[in-house]
């Protein structure tokens, strides 16, 4: 991104919610940010947001606690994104059943495949509940008293509610830096059965090349159903005496399409962003946070990249892994590189200036917020932070032994309660989900890798053991501990009131790196409370002093409504264009020797290459339009969320950015962030003419 092509009008601009920034709750969405949406074109009902039966939030659904997904037709039909489904097609998938691969398509409700640990939840009501917290003297108390009252009070609303509607339960989350709490009934429902699946060729087209690039031609989705329980209509665990669950409400899908300028709307579920995060806190995310995540997950993806590409069974294996990891990684390359290119820092320094200002004529807060004190906490906590990033990055679940080792004080104990020596742990056969080879290599060279990178104050205790007794291979020794420890010997009992537990080498590694992270937890704990009440501080200065004016609160995987238009922007100063055609994927396809993630079946090709693409055709433009732009406001978690058209159809799925939207967890700024939407025609098109599914065509009757 070059400094030429930005148009920052200062921090203050940014900072004050503007036509088409804002992750707003829906239950209290201000009246001005209403009017802005009618005024660029939306023209449902101020009520059919949120309130009664018919309400757009009732289409809505959390996916599995990490993505967004829509309802589409009456009988239970939900659209999301392909990467949000990555897991349930990857675990049905078989090298003889490469459904990854390949694709699926259910033929039949019997045939439709249910998925373990994978859920939806409809939002049904929301509340503000900070004052029944501040009767009980909520913000005076500790971080960790707060915590626990937090969790009582969760606890004791979700049982209340239970006893009228044993569906529901009540989830209670911070807004705006914890000044305010706000409690959430949902309903989830447990069964949930994949139905259709383009191959990932298709769905996951152009892969890390393209990943938070502009153009793109990704066929970003996946179809799930969700089940119910025959006679009530409402959640059920798995049976297969479950039926499809029938929605009062679900999406109209259009065929209408879109043009430049046209409103555009998200209402998903956005996981994390840091909008009110002070400077400090900004420089710490660049530096302790976001390079470390990109250097260790660097080395990892090099490894498992070159053995996936070697052995399909290994490449179903860590299909989902990867794609978790290396999303992440280019985020925090591409963020690290747009906060020193659009000088956020700086913009914030010269915004937190006025609040300063601020403070010192109206004395609000004064003797709390402290910006030298803000300052200062951070820099002490500056290296502690980086090292615990590499220390986690390095240690979570990047290796099966690794991730055993981590869970080992913390799995069931199993056997006679009445006798201890006979209680025992035991690892379940996984072997469906790991690759020994890449693992061993992998763990080998982050190890290797963390020691580089940390002080010697936060290396365990085990790296002693490397260096006197395997003269410094890595290698080495984790070949000794995959032979050796018991922790990889699926299925076996292992008794931990043996003497021989505490002699194992994998015990010894375990307990190594639980006294490690118990001194990164004392040592972040020294700051912890005094920066979050910092910074909570400056959120409600920020809200004091624009008191005036709407302000929606940092996302936090809770139901939010964005709103803007269809359009492009500039890219190398040149405008982008707001839409893929085709014709443009074809082009990629013919560089398919060159760049390995342009590979596609044949048939697709054929498909794109066609000179009729009968209803999915745009009307207007006489393009098959594949994606699109807008400049509705998402980050991770609105993946799979609906793109509404003012009418309130659905028009696309939501499924990334563009690289000038990297920053926009800290720093929104609608003259350059782009969402990218797959074109709900287009997912249709590969529903007929690749999957043939008539049958999910008819149910779903776009118009």
């Amino acid at each position: 991104m070059k400094k030429s092509t930005l148009l920052i009008a200062g921090l203050l601009a940014a900072s004050v919610a503007s036509a088409d920034e804002g992750m707003w709750t829906l239950y209290n969405l201000p009246q001005a940010v209403y009017e802005q949406m009618q005024a660029q074109g939306f023209q449902v009902p101020y009520n059919d947001l949120y309130y009664g039966d018919q309400a757009m939030k009732n289409a809505v659904v959390n996916f599995s606690g990490y993505c967004t997904g829509v309802v589409v037709s009456p009988n239970g039909l939900v659209f999301t994104n392909h990467h949000c489904g990555f897991e349930g097609i990857r675990s049905h998938s078989t090298v003889e059943h490469d459904y990854m691969k390949n694709g699926f398509y259910a033929k039949s409700y019997e045939e439709e495949l249910p998925n373990k640990d994978m859920f939806v939840s409809f939002m049904v009501e929301q509340k503000d509940i900070t004052d029944k917290l501040r009767k009980m003297d909520f913000d005076n108390l500790t971080t960790e008293r707060q915590d626990a009252i937090l969790d009582s009070l969760q606890n004791a609303m979700s049982d209340s509610i239970k006893r009228i509607d044993k569906t529901l339960h009540i989830g209670i989350d911070a807004f705006y830096e914890g000044n305010t709490y706000y409690a959430t009934t949902y309903r989830q429902f447990n069964d949930l059965r994949l139905v259709f699946a383009v191959p990932k060729s298709m769905g996951k087209f152009g892969g890390e090349t393209d990943n938070w690039m502009w153009p793109r031609q990704t066929c970003d989705f996946s179809v799930f159903r969700i089940y119910a329980d025959k006679k009530t209509n409402g959640p059920a665990e798995y049976s297969k005496d479950n039926v499809p669950y029938h929605p009062k409400k679900w999406a109209q899908v259009s065929l209408q399409g879109y043009k430049d300028g046209d409103y555009s709307m998200t209402i998903g579920y956005p996981g994390s962003t840091s909008r009110y995060l002070s400077s400090y806190g900004i420089r710490e995310r660049r530096d302790a946070l976001n390079a470390p995540r990109a250097q260790v997950r660097g080395v990892k993806q090099a490894i498992m990249t070159r053995h996936m590409r070697a052995d399909d069974g290994v490449r179903i294996k860590y299909d989902s892994k990867f794609a978790q990891s290396s999303n992440y990684w280019k985020n925090s390359i591409g963020m690290n590189k747009c906060i020193d290119s659009i000088g956020i820092i700086q913009q914030k320094q010269q915004y937190e200036q006025r609040i300063r200002q601020w403070q010192q004529q109206t004395g609000y807060l004064k003797g709390k917020l402290d910006f030298d004190t803000m300052a200062r906490l951070y820099n002490q906590r500056l290296d502690v932070m980086k090292a615990f990033m590499f220390f986690r990055e390095t240690f979570g679940r990047t290796n099966e032994f690794t991730t055993r080792a981590m869970q080992l004080n913390n799995k069931e104990i199993l056997g006679p309660k009445n006798n201890p020596k006979k209680q025992y742990i035991l690892f379940k056969d996984n072997s469906d989900e790991w690759d020994e080879a890449l693992d061993k290599e992998v763990m080998a060279a982050l190890l290797k890798n963390y020691k580089d990178k940390v002080a010697a104050k936060y290396l365990p205790k085990f790296y002693k053991t490397i260096t006197t007794k395997y003269g410094g291979d890595y290698t080495r020794y984790v070949n000794e501990l995959y032979k050796k420890s018991f922790l990889m010997k699926s299925g076996k009992r292992i008794y931990a009131n043996k003497k021989s537990y505490q002699r194992d080498p994998g015990v010894v590694y375990s307990l190594d790196l639980l006294e490690t992270m118990g001194e990164f937890t004392a040592d972040l704990s020294a700051f912890e409370d005094s920066i979050k009440l910092q910074e909570k501080y400056l959120c409600a200065a920020k809200l004091r002093m624009e008191e005036d004016m709407p302000h929606y609160s940092d996302a936090n995987f809770t139901m939010r409504l964005s709103y803007g238009q269809v359009g492009g922007f500039l890219l190398g100063g040149k405008p982008s264009g707001y839409y893929t055609t085709a014709e443009s994927m074809v082009e990629k396809m013919n560089q398919a020797d060159k760049v390995y993630e342009y590979q596609a079946e044949p048939v697709m090709k054929e498909i794109l290459s066609a000179k009729d693409f009968g209803p999915y055709q745009d009307k207007l433009t006489g393009k098959m339009q594949l994606c699109f732009l807008t400049n509705n406001d998402i980050t991770g978690g609105n993946s799979g969320s609906p793109m509404f058209d003012g009418q309130g159809r659905l028009i696309g799925l939501a499924f990334d950015g563009n690289w000038d939207s990297l920053s926009s967890d800290i720093n929104f700024d609608s003259r350059l962030a782009r969402c990218i939407g797959v074109d709900i025609r287009y997912v249709l098109l590969m529903m007929d003419r690749w999957g043939h599914a008539d049958r999910l065509l008819k149910e779903i009757n776009a118009q």
